[in-house]
């Protein structure tokens, strides 16, 4: 039995953000801190600022007049979106260079991103401002299987393959198997980059919004988009017609479950240029 803490720790050095991510949150973190500022910030590290900008003048976006520059990404977004950005593009730059024998990274962030994309287009159809915000904790989702595969490969994925063969949820599996799941590791490995609380707390309670209190927004909205992700990835002869949504998640956003087809549709026709953007493949290039 190891704890999700331990678990991280133990390969600290692979999941490890650049120091421009760290210099961007301070920024936003620090209530002196004007648009200017973060812009300079940003403008220290070329390649993040080419790849907001790509971002920001994306569908993703939808911008109506190309932005050019950093200082107008940053006035037009925000401070907190545009860390939101970074945050994003510095997570999938930092596992570029990671390999796994088992996982299927491709496949990994393929959905990741789906999940990204649900999040937001879920938080939109609830009326939530800024639903753009939850991409982050969409694509955030399921990173602790990332540790897992990275620290207990043949573990996690024989706890995978039980999981099936029982038709248990995955997490009761490892608890039992290994005593954590993936959302304890997601979580500690979250809060071990200083990230907000609402992106923590979404992450540990997107299986049990109903237990995150104030943040149960948050996990819902998690909650709802891995739902769907998850399904997403069933062959149509074994996926059931009903999805499991969690009645606390519902109440908490008032969801429309009869939209979820639509905004898969929606979501699935942006994501092959989204992954472009967001992927360790991407961020590589």
């Amino acid at each position: 039995m190891a704890s999700a803490q331990e678990l991280v720790q133990s390969c600290s050095n692979v999941f490890t953000l650049p120091e421009i991510y760290y210099r961007v949150r301070d920024v936003v973190d620090n209530p002196d801190s004007t648009m200017d500022d973060l812009a300079k910030v940003l403008k220290m590290d070329p390649a993040i600022s080419a790849r907001v900008l790509k971002i920001v003048n994306s569908p993703l976006y939808g911008v109506p007049k190309q932005v050019d520059t950093v200082t107008r990404a940053v006035n037009l977004l925000g401070m907190q979106a545009i860390r939101d950005l970074v945050t994003a593009t510095t997570i999938g730059r930092s596992f570029s260079g990671m390999t796994v024998q088992i996982m299927d990274l491709s496949a990994y962030w393929r959905k990741s991103v789906l999940c990204a994309l649900m999040a937001g287009k879920i938080a939109k159809s609830c009326g939530i401002d800024d639903s753009e915000r939850f991409f982050i904790e969409g694509l955030l989702r399921d990173i602790g299987h990332l540790v897992l595969y990275q620290t207990i490969p043949e573990r996690a994925q024989s706890a995978l393959i039980e999981a099936g063969n029982l038709g248990s949820p995955l997490a009761e599996v490892e608890q039992s198997n290994f005593g954590c799941d993936f959302t304890e590791v997601g979580t500690e490995l979250i809060h071990s980059w200083g990230m907000p609380s609402q992106i923590e707390q979404a992450i540990r309670h997107q299986l049990c919004p109903d237990e995150a209190g104030d943040y149960a927004l948050h996990a819902s909205i998690v909650h709802l988009a891995g739902v769907v992700a998850d399904h997403n990835e069933l062959h149509p002869s074994v996926a059931p017609k009903e999805l499991s949504f969690h009645r606390a998640a519902l109440q908490s956003t008032r969801f429309d479950v009869s939209e979820w087809p639509a905004l898969l549709s929606e979501a699935q026709e942006q994501l092959q240029e989204t992954v472009k953007l967001f992927s360790p493949v991407a961020m590589a290039a």
